[in-house]
Order: C-alpha cells, then structure tokens, then sequence
C-alpha cells in the first residue's frame, strides 16, 4: 500500500468514527413514527443514545452512507448563499459538493436537484437520499441530504452553519415536500 493510500485509509476511517460520535452525540428524541427501522444495532451497555444505522446491502446503501459521512465531515462549515464548497455552501452547494466528491453529477440550485432526482416515498428513504422542502411558496427553495434515524444534514440561512436537525423539526416538518435520489 502506498503512502497515499495509507493516508486516504485514514482519513476515510478518521471521518467515520467522528460521524458516529457526532450522530451518538445528537440523539435527543427517537425517530418519527413514520420512518422504517433503518437498522439492527444494539447501544453499548448503558448507553442511552439512538446508535447510527447499519447500512442496507448493496451498492446504493454503501454509496448512500458515504454521501452521509461526507455532509457529516462539514458540519460547522460556514453558510454562504451561492456557495458550493469546500470552505462555505448553501444548501444545495453543500448537496452539490458532497455527491460531486462521489463522481455523481448534480445540478445546481434545489430546484434543479428535485427534478433530477428519482422520487422516493417518505415511508422508504434511506441515508443519503435528499429531503426537498417549499420554505416560502410552492416551489423548492431548500435541499437537505437524509443521514438516517430521523435527521438530516443541511446547510440553513446566513448565521446558521451545516448542521444536523431532526425530522420532526417544528420549521421543516410541514415544508417538506417531498424526497429523491441522485445516487
């Protein structure tokens, strides 16, 4: 194994065990009612955290979670309108970059993204898929990517870096207008 590849092993592994922390560290409430089991994982003894799903087989659920370990590497990264990485992104910047880093092609604004994206019924997303929402009015005008139990990845507004947020979410639960798959 070359040096390079050694360095890019570690950091692929460096990034998954701080998404899993990251995740860990945000389980404030269980998953909506509405969403599937997306996995079979048992918490460490006394643990009271929702653990991180395990992956679906195949190739779509690996591309998937490697779409959520990538946002999940970003969170904190600053918001900017127009921007589409690495150092700032807004919401479908941040879509853009992350799948563009997987050699997906993506479009650029949200609602190019919703067109191009093959619908999935809410009741089957997965990790990796995007959520699309109406913030104001009847077009899509927000892109946020699926990182399974109930959250979701996105880049906000001005003053709001890349976060994680719950599904549920008080602002975004009645604005979602649907999901997709660009993978």
């Amino acid at each position: 194994m070359t040096l390079c590849a050694s360095v890019q092993l570690f950091r692929s592994a460096a990034t998954f065990v701080a998404a899993i922390a990251l995740l860990s560290g945000c389980a404030t409430a269980p998953p909506p009612a509405r969403l599937p089991p997306l996995g079979d994982v048992a918490p460490p003894p006394g643990s009271l955290e929702t653990p991180m799903p395990t992956p679906q087989s195949g190739a779509t659920a690996s591309i998937g979670s490697e779409i959520v370990l990538r946002a999940i590497s970003l969170l904190g990264a600053p918001y900017r309108f127009g921007a589409s990485g690495p150092k700032a992104f807004d919401c479908s910047g941040l879509v853009q970059f992350v799948h563009e880093e997987l050699g997906i092609f993506v479009p650029r604004t949200a609602a190019e993204q919703y067109k191009a994206a093959a619908p999935v019924r809410l009741e089957d997303i997965e990790p990796g898929d995007l959520l699309f929402f109406r913030i104001s009015g009847k077009r899509i005008s927000h892109v946020a990517i699926y990182a399974g139990s109930g959250r979701f990845v996105h880049a906000p507004q001005t003053g709001r870096p890349i976060e994680l947020r719950l599904l549920d979410d008080d602002y975004y639960k009645p604005r979602l207008a649907g999901a997709g798959r660009l993978f």
